[in-house]
This record gives structure tokens, C-alpha cells and sequence, in this order.
């Protein structure tokens, strides 16, 4: 190998050169192949051959010579798949063949009928005989992605998106250590080549990211593949760099051979992806026949648990490609592939009784409390049974034998029960109308499947009460942040939010790590927030279900104080403009509640009692005058979005939108996150436009609105 300058050496060289000598091009073409070596042996094949240290002096000798000679570094280099970058957004392209989900089939009977539909399509084109072999391989459950490699390097990446228009993820793809850069092999490699597959997060990696999300505070992951998907779409590239994603190849889209040997049929496609450097689905196989394919379906389920990654099923697609062309596509699938989607993990066990669960935001949630059950390799002894309905409708009682059923990480729920196995004299459950935790009735709106607890001195959700009360959407009180609060209710010190304005230096001190100068401070930034507090923002800190922001402006526009509030029925609420019946049924059921009644006047008592705002000067955020993009818009939001929502409703005010409580005919906008419930439907009904999170900030920033970084 080329002798190596020191860095004063180097720094004199190039002073006198004006590009990188011959031994430099060498040096660092033999120090990227190298590294890439090291990487596939490490991360791919799980071979390392060098110590860690071995491999960062090799790497730091390459940074090195790529910061001297930046014409060195290319965008295959080892270098740039270290995370640095922040993205303003991600941008959108067409894929140059549509990426097409596959059909499922759940038993051998519908997978016998796929194969006799590909018959008949094929005996229909009068070609000879289909040749019915089949490559067969577990369906990892992923997120679909496209790696566009032009004479063997890396190009470009898409996600699947929509299947004809996916989203540009190149820099985040380049991070991923299974993924070559340039592909493995001396070539001749094809002039295009798009390889299609599924980016996955191992199970153990997935329990290790969700442990440390907790120890941070931060969001925790539903499942491996919602994790996968989130870390790809992160804008950040530090956050994707220090997630273990992995990428499994599994087939191509468009493909331009030569100069490369074309291949023929789907095994030799798979042992070329493996020689071009890719991991390829574990466990792949070629089937004879469709008999064989149903038992290779069966062997895969029977050990789905064994699996590193999650699986949901089986594919299988004819193994000569040249027939997979000549069949070619549904409106929405390949005519010569399908997945066999293996069923819910089910088990059986008795039901020993039913509690009653009060969650963050006062809904009441029954949990069947189960005798012990081995399910999916984890025992089960509680499951969710949603709703009072869902209770009434599979008639489900105490002491039934029942069906319980898991799929991946998802909570275990209850199926129904086993009818034949009920025991005599089985009582119906009766769903509580009052709060298990504090006694205070509860209530079920209209059209709601939920009893809720609206009590916010309730001690199931006292604590998140009046976190919310003190935080930024509520009445913004600086330096008392949920550490302080857990310690005031822990201690009993706090058992609402008006406690707050009674506390004396004495209960501060006696606080860990609260010394005088601290609680002084406590104390002068609640008699600040007691003196500014504005109606509408003292409404926003109640937390009233379905009251945001705009609405909260609305009713302190409309009412003098809290009392004029809480004496107004519903009929006054629904003439109120941004107000339709189920914000105002949540409003009167919120001041309808005793506990709540006794906290106004707590309010009172301490001083804590805004006017309301005058008609004549509503808040620059409702002004007309504004102007923007959204100017005279309605806007609203729903699901979970991946920005808070205050930054999201701060968002749109800034670019001229009026941000509306509820669907209503005045709505122009239902911008909507994840799980976006019935507020959806009802815009749907109405005609309102429905935009996806990420292209409302995709529209923003287009507009020239400044959106920080990371946002959707």
C-alpha cells in the first residue's frame, strides 16, 4: 500500500499541487473498497474480520484524505453514510414502474383458487404450458422500499408510498449498513437497476430503541415496522444513523441487464441481489409445485416466532420470469404472486373478571383480567376488551372461557367467548357509571362508543391534568415543569390546579433539590401567571375535551367569566360560531360535573379569575387583516400528527388559517395525522378536502413559510 503522509506532511503537498496525486486516488479508491469489505462482512454476513478500532483508523485515514482532496469523496464513499445531514423536507417522484401490493390468500382452498385464476389467464393467451415452480419466502412485515443503482452505484431510493409515487429517502437509505453503496462483484453490472425490498428493525433492536425511548421521555413504538417506517421518514439523518434498520431485497423493478447476464427466473435472481451485496429474505426456497408451496406456508408459520424480524405470512411467485411477464398485473396486484397472510395468534383461557381502567384523557377502558396463557411466546394474563359495545356485543360475562387473540406487539384483545364452554348462571357484566377512581358520574356522548370521567381532580388523571394545566398550552408558567408537579401530588401538597396558587415557602422547601432562591422563583412565576392569566388561555389549561385553542377564544369572547360559562346550556353553546353539538355537549358535561363546579370556585378563592376578552378586539390570530397562503381558511386537525399540535395549529395561523374545533360546512381543511377517528368521516361527508400531515408542511414550506426542522 502507498506510504501515508502525516497531516503537516499533507497540508504542504497540497500547496504545492493543485489535485490529488496518483498514490492519494489509489490510497483512497483501496481505503473505500476496503471499508465497504469490512462493512458487508460485519453487518450483512455477520463475519467481521477486524477489530472496531482496526476499522475506525482505516475510516478516520479516509476522512482525512477526503477533507485534503474533496474531489475524492463520492457520494459511494464510506464516509457519507455517517448521519450529519438535516433535511428541510422530503421530496416526491414517480417510481418508473408501479410498486403493486400483493392479494392475499388465508387457507390451501383460496390458495388453490389463485392457482387456477393463473391458469386460466395464462391458457388464455395461448402460450404453452404454465410452468407452475414456484420461489417461495417468509413476507417480512416492513416498509417497502426502492434502491435505484445506475452501472452499480447507488442513485437514489424511494418508499413505496402510494405505489406509483413514492418518497425520496436517499440520505436516510445510505445510513443503512446492509445497503451496498456500489454493488459487490467485479461487474459487468446492469446499466439500471431497481431493487425493490423491505426495510425492517429487528425485534431485539426494536425492544433495545423502545427502553431507551422511555429512559428519554420520548415516544415509544408501537411495533418494529411502525419504527422501521418512522426512523426512514426522520429528516434528521443523526436520529437514522443511530437506528439498526436492515434492508432485505426481494425482487426488481425496471431492469436494464446489459452489460450484465440477464437472469431467468427468481432463484437466480435472489443469488444475484445476495452476490451484488444485499441480504435477501431468510429461509427463501424453490417449490416444485403448489402442493409443496401450501407445506412451505405452513412450515414458515409454524416457526413465525423463531424469526429475528416480524413476519405476517408467506409469499409465493412463479419462478420464471419471463411468465411473470407475460401474466403481468391486476388493476392493484401481480397476477403471478400472492401472500399466504397467516391468521391472528389465538389461545383460549378463562375469564376471571373485568376491570376498569381510567386512561390519560378520563376514558374509561375495560381490561379482562385473565387466567395465565401462553400466546405468541408471551404469557398473557390481561387484554383489552375496548368498550362497553364491543362487551355487549360478543356477550361476554364473568368466568366465560374465551378466545384471546395477538398479532405482533399489538395489545392482546379478547376475541369472544366460547359459547359451548359458559358456565351456569354467567351474569352480564354491568358497565360502572361512575368513575372507579374518584366517584364522580361519568358520561357518554352521543354517537360515542367511550364513557369518559370529565373530573379534573380525579386522581386518575390529576397528574396529567396539571401538567397540561401549567404547560405551554395551557397558561405557559415558566420554571414548573412535571418534575415539581409529580412531587407536589405525590406528596399531597396538589390536588388540583388551584392548589397551585396556595403553595407556601414552607411545602417548596421541603421538595428534593428545592432550595430558597428556587422556591422564590416558584412562587413569582405563579403570582405572574395568577395576575396575566387570560380567560381563553385558562380555558386551554382545563383540558375540556374537544376546546383547542380557537375554541377557547370563541367562548372567552362570548362570556364574561368562568360563571357565565358554566351556567350556559347547550342551546346558547351551539350559536356560537366554530361550536357544533358534540363541543358543546363536552363543555356542558365539563361544567356539569361537581368537582369541576368546586375547582371554579378554587379559582375564585385564590384570585385566579380572567374577565373575558371584548368582541371589538378579538386576537391577531383571528384578525381578517392577516394575510398567507391559508388567508380566510378554516383549518383542523386530527389523528396523531408527528408535530405537536400546538406547532402545528401555530403553523397555520402563521400562514393566514383560522383553526377550527370541529368539522363543520365552514371547514376548508381536515389536515390529518395517524388514526384520524371520526372527525375524517365527517369531513368526508361534508366534501371538506383532506390533506395528509406531510403535505400540509410540504405546502408551507413551498409557500415559503419557515418550518423547523424534523417536522413530519
Amino acid at each position: 500500500m502507498p506510504k501515508q503522509d502525516s497531516p503537516t506532511e499533507m497540508q504542504e503537498h497540497s500547496s504545492r499541487v493543485v489535485g490529488p496525486s496518483a498514490e492519494d486516488r489509489a490510497r483512497a479508491d483501496w481505503l473505500a473498497a476496503e471499508l465497504e469489505k469490512h462493512n458487508h462482512l460485519y453487518h450483512t454476513l455477520d463475519l467481521p474480520v477486524i477489530s472496531d478500532a482496526q476499522y475506525d483508523a482505516l475510516f478516520r485515514e479516509l476522512v482525512r484524505l477526503e477533507e485534503l482532496w474533496p474531489e475524492l469523496r463520492s457520494p459511494q464513499s464510506p464516509t457519507q453514510r455517517v448521519g450529519g445531514k438535516l433535511l428541510s423536507g422530503l421530496a416526491k417522484k414517480d417510481h418508473s414502474r408501479q410498486m403493486y401490493g400483493l392479494d392475499n390468500v388465508f387457507s390451501v382452498e383460496e390458495w388453490r383458487d389463485f392457482v387456477e385464476r393463473m391458469r386460466r389467464a395464462w391458457d388464455a393467451s395461448g402460450s404453452v404450458a404454465l410452468p407452475l415452480t414456484f420461489w417461495c419466502e417468509p413476507k417480512l412485515d416492513g416498509l417497502a422500499l426502492e434502491i435505484v443503482y445506475v452501472d452499480g452505484l447507488l442513485q437514489e431510493a424511494l418508499t413505496r408510498g402510494d405505489g406509483i409515487t413514492g418518497e425520496v429517502v436517499t440520505d436516510a437509505v445510505r445510513t443503512i449498513r446492509t445497503v451496498p453503496l456500489r454493488l459487490r462483484g467485479e461487474g459487468p453490472f446492469p446499466a439500471r437497476l431497481e431493487v425493490r425490498g423491505e426495510v425492517v428493525m429487528y425485534k431485539k433492536d426494536f425492544h433495545d430503541l423502545n427502553a431507551r425511548q422511555q429512559e428519554l421521555g420520548a415516544k415509544v413504538f408501537a411495533n418494529p415496522r411502525n419504527a422501521a417506517a418512522g426512523t426512514l421518514r426522520q429528516l434528521d439523518m443523526t436520529v437514522t444513523q443511530s437506528r439498526p434498520l436492515r434492508f432485505f431485497a426481494y425482487g426488481v423493478g425496471e431492469c436494464r441487464w446489459s452489460p450484465a447476464v440477464p437472469c431467468l427466473s427468481c432463484g437466480e435472481l435472489m443469488a444475484r441481489l445476495g452476490a451484488y451485496g444485499f441480504l435477501t429474505p431468510p429461509h427463501g426456497r424453490l417449490c416444485p409445485d403448489p402442493e409443496s408451496v401450501a407445506e412451505y406456508a405452513e412450515q414458515v408459520r409454524a416457526e413465525q416466532d423463531a424469526f429475528f424480524m416480524e413476519i405476517d405470512g408467506a409469499v409465493a411467485k412463479l419462478d420464471n420470469l419471463d411468465a411473470q411477464e407475460a401474466l403481468g398485473f391486476t388493476a392493484r396486484s401481480p397476477r403471478f404472486a400472492v401472500a399466504f397472510k397467516f391468521p391472528s395468534r389465538q389461545a383460549t383461557t378463562v375469564l376471571s373478571a373485568i376491570e376498569v381502567q381510567v386512561g390519560r384523557t378520563g376514558v374509561l377502558t375495560p381490561v379482562a383480567v385473565l387466567e395465565p396463557v401462553a400466546l405468541g411466546g408471551v404469557m398473557v394474563s390481561r387484554a383489552t376488551l375496548h368498550n362497553e359495545d364491543e362487551i355487549r356485543a360478543m356477550d361476554i360475562r364473568i368466568g366465560d372461557t374465551v378466545i384471546v387473540q395477538r398479532a405482533g406487539d399489538v395489545i392482546p384483545a379478547v376475541v369472544g367467548p366460547v359459547m359451548e364452554l359458559r358456565p351456569p348462571g354467567a351474569q352480564e357484566y354491568v358497565f360502572p357509571r361512575s368513575c372507579p377512581a374518584c366517584s364522580q358520574p361519568v358520561y357518554r356522548e352521543e354517537g360515542q362508543a367511550a364513557w369518559r370521567c370529565e373530573n379534573v381532580a380525579c386522581p386518575a388523571i390529576r397528574l396529567r391534568a396539571i401538567t397540561h394545566f401549567v404547560s405551554r398550552e395551557g397558561l405557559n408558567i415558566q420554571g414548573i415543569g412535571q418534575r415539581w408537579v409529580e412531587q407536589l401530588v405525590a406528596g399531597g401538597r396538589v390536588a388540583s390546579p388551584a392548589d397551585l396558587f396556595a403553595l407556601r415557602m414552607e411545602d417548596l422547601e421541603k421538595l428534593d433539590r428545592m432550595g430558597e432562591v428556587l422556591a422564590r422563583k416558584f412562587l413569582d412565576n405563579l403570582e405572574t401567571a395568577r395576575q396575566s392569566a387570560t380567560l381563553h388561555r385558562l380555558l386551554c389549561g382545563l383540558g375540556i375535551r374537544h376546546v383547542g385553542r380557537e375554541t377557547a377564544r370563541t367562548l372567552s369572547r362570548s362570556f364574561g367569566d368562568l360563571a357565565a360559562l358554566a351556567e350556559a346550556d347547550t342551546q346558547s353553546l351551539l350559536a356560537l360560531p366554530d361550536i357544533g353539538p358534540e363541543v358543546a355537549a363536552s363543555i356542558h358535561n365539563f361544567f356539569a360535573t361537581p368537582a369541576n363546579r368546586r375547582l371554579l370556585e378554587q379559582f375564585r378563592s385564590v384570585g385566579l379569575w380572567p374577565k373575558g376578552e371584548s368582541v371589538a378586539a378579538p386576537s391577531a390570530a383571528l384578525s381578517p387583516a392577516v394575510q398567507g397562503p391559508l388567508a380566510g381558511k378554516a383549518v383542523l386537525f386530527t389523528g396523531t400528527l408527528r408535530m405537536p399540535r400546538t406547532l402545528a395549529q401555530e403553523l397555520a395561523e402563521a400562514a393566514g388559517a383560522l383553526v377550527l374545533g370541529s368539522v363543520s360546512k365552514k371547514l376548508d381543511y381536515l389536515v390529518v395525522g395517524e388514526k384520524p377517528g371520526s372527525k375524517l368521516a365527517k369531513a368526508q361527508a361534508l366534501n371538506v378536502s383532506i390533506v395528509q400531515e406531510e403535505d400540509f408542511v410540504d405546502f408551507l414550506r413551498l409557500s415559503g413559510l419557515t418550518v423547523p426542522p424534523g417536522t413530519a
